[in-house]
């Protein structure tokens, strides 16, 4: 009893959301789309949703770490999205000769594609594994930089004490990392 009042001691504030969550926010849809304009889109989107289920906010995980799940979800959405215009096209040319009658297509003898109970935890684990992959190919010391700004959330200012490292190197190597990440995760997973 005292242990579940006091997992539950997160409160949302969503009037201060914008200045303290929507650069992380940003750079974490960047991170992950690769287009600028459809990241504010998508960090807007999130809070708009995070609006709406405030309400089911269960106070179990931080605020940030809440917005960044919903987030997560948008971005996946978005590729999902993508991903079923293009699979459609490829998908309907494939008849199902097994017998001649209506709704044989392909595309509707296969699962939903925007469900998120089918589909949610195996892809959080898929994407999470394929990206730690992705990271592994990097350069040491890009994967270094990389994961610690934007997965450690570590300061510039102390990454850069660290590594012995100007600001300028250190957002040449997370913007690189990025990019050979997004290259890899095209390739590999979405």
């Amino acid at each position: 009893m005292i242990t579940e009042h006091i997992m539950k001691t997160h409160q949302l504030y969503p009037e201060k959301w914008v200045d303290l969550y929507a650069d992380y926010l940003f750079n974490y849809a960047v991170a992950r789309i690769s287009d600028a304009d459809l990241a504010k889109d998508l960090v807007q989107e999130t809070f708009f949703a995070g609006l709406k289920s405030a309400k089911n906010y269960k106070g179990e995980a931080t605020e940030r770490t809440w917005l960044i799940a919903i987030l997560k979800r948008k971005v996946i959405d978005h590729y999902r999205k993508i991903n079923s215009k293009k699979g459609k096209a490829e998908v309907r040319i494939n008849y199902s000769s097994s017998s001649d009658s209506e709704g044989d297509w392909l595309e509707e003898q296969v699962a939903d594609p925007f469900s998120t109970l089918e589909n949610g935890v195996l892809e959080n684990e898929e994407l999470g594994i394929a990206i730690q992959e992705c990271i592994g190919k990097l350069p040491k010391k890009q994967a270094l930089v990389f994961t610690m700004k934007t997965i450690q959330n570590i300061s510039t200012e102390d990454i850069c004490n660290d590594l012995e490292i100007n600001p300028s190197n250190l957002w040449v190597m997370i913007h690189r990392a990025r990019t050979s990440l997004m290259d890899c995760l095209n390739k590999n997973w979405f």
